[in-house]
């Protein structure tokens, strides 16, 4: 019974304890409670903050199309015969005159045996032909021979040459597709497609490999019909190709085609690279724009934007504290990776290079004049912000 009446009056004595520290303004009351609630500021560095500026933005029609490689050969049979050998694969770097496919020879070379032993025949009856024109002619002068057995062997000598002078162009000929068993690649470069494998029947026409010079790319680009006034030979043009992300590649306008599609009402444009750098690969999609004109617009970094489903806005810093601006986006500076700011900033507004997340509309903020931000943080973070209270 003792216990039980010592166990109650420690319960009550804890709780009167608690009913007064609550009381204690100093100790979490109604003081401490608005004292956690007070407002934040933002210490920020001039670093953070950017100034809005007016900066030129090329403009003009959107070009899209592949990077393509000027010096290509589709490599095909040119005599029927079956695929002995392919020595080539795809990806393999080949110098001019290397064989890369070898076609059987037997057919062609019986028939360059059959020519070369009828072009001998043909020559030892042209030379007996010759010996007995040669003597008709002097019995002929001697009164020895008739005209008409004269004109006989000059007959004969005739006909014996043009039988040498057919030998020969068979032998020629069947000597030239002899060699064409031999598929040799046409320059430097690599091979990009391997059609055919040993074994196959190559049928004159058929497709057997293709060889493309990787150092030879161009854009193969398109411009729409209604955009193509404006485009000149010459004209620079940036663009970005799929597979290098981040990578911006210049170039001129080399040719444009006289004449648009009748379907897709495209006009086709030929690019050239300016740099020594480019892709490897042909095929590949890319996308940009010829720098038709050049004009006066306030742009501002992708950093410093904040995009919400379909809306974007920026932390804009006036008065000392910050304001939520919606802003209306324009075109992208391919040059510089900037956005065209139509509305909702003016020249020389001040906002935050990379702005955080927890930001709130009409948060004051205090300028550290003095300190200075750490690269690495600013690269790694947002804005270098550190909540002080009042």
């Amino acid at each position: 019974m003792l216990r039980k009446t010592l166990f109650v009056l420690a319960i009550a004595s804890a709780l009167a304890a608690c009913g007064k520290e609550s009381k204690d303004p100093g100790k979490g009351g109604k003081d401490g409670k608005e004292q956690a609630g007070a407002a934040v500021n933002l210490l920020v560095s001039p670093e953070d903050m950017l100034t809005i500026q007016s900066n030129a933005l090329a403009s003009g029609p959107v070009i899209t199309g592949s990077v393509q490689p000027e010096r290509n050969a589709d490599l095909r049979a040119e005599v029927s015969a079956v695929v002995i050998q392919v020595l080539k694969e795809n990806g393999e770097i080949v110098k001019r005159g290397d064989v890369l496919v070898r076609l059987d020879e037997t057919a062609i070379r019986d028939s360059l045996n059959s020519a070369e032993e009828a072009s001998r025949a043909s020559s030892q009856v042209l030379e007996q032909s010759e010996r007995m024109f040669q003597r008709m002619k002097t019995l002929r002068a001697s009164g020895m021979t008739s005209t008409q057995a004269l004109e006989d062997a000059e007959i004969r000598r005739n006909n014996a040459q043009s039988d040498l002078s057919a030998a020969k162009s068979r032998a020629a000929q069947a000597r030239q597709q002899l060699q064409r068993t031999l598929v040799r690649a046409p320059f430097d470069g690599i091979v990009s497609e391997r059609k055919v494998s040993n074994g196959d029947t190559a049928q004159i026409g058929k497709e057997l490999i293709k060889v493309i010079d990787p150092t030879s790319m161009r854009l193969e680009g398109l411009v729409s019909a209604d955009k193509i006034g404006v485009v000149k030979v010459g004209q620079p043009v940036l663009f970005r190709i799929n597979g290098y992300p981040g990578q911006d590649f210049a170039g001129k306008v080399r040719r444009v085609d006289p004449a648009a599609n009748a379907v897709t009402r495209q006009v086709a444009v030929l690019v050239d690279f300016n740099d020594k750098e480019q892709p490897r690969v042909a095929g590949l999609y890319a996308e940009g724009r010829i720098e038709t004109e050049t004009v006066s617009a306030l742009m501002i970094p992708d950093s410093a934007l904040v995009k919400a489903g379909d809306v974007t806005y920026t932390w804009k810093v006036k008065d000392k504290a910050l304001h939520k601006v919606n802003l209306r986006i324009g075109a992208r500076d391919v040059r510089t990776g900037q956005w065209e700011v139509q509305s909702g900033l003016a020249s020389g507004d001040t906002v935050l290079r990379t702005p955080g997340s927890t930001f709130k509309d009409g948060q004051k903020v205090e300028l550290t004049a003095g300190k200075v931000v750490p690269a690495a943080a600013v690269a790694s973070s947002s804005a270098a912000v550190v909540g002080k209270g009042n």
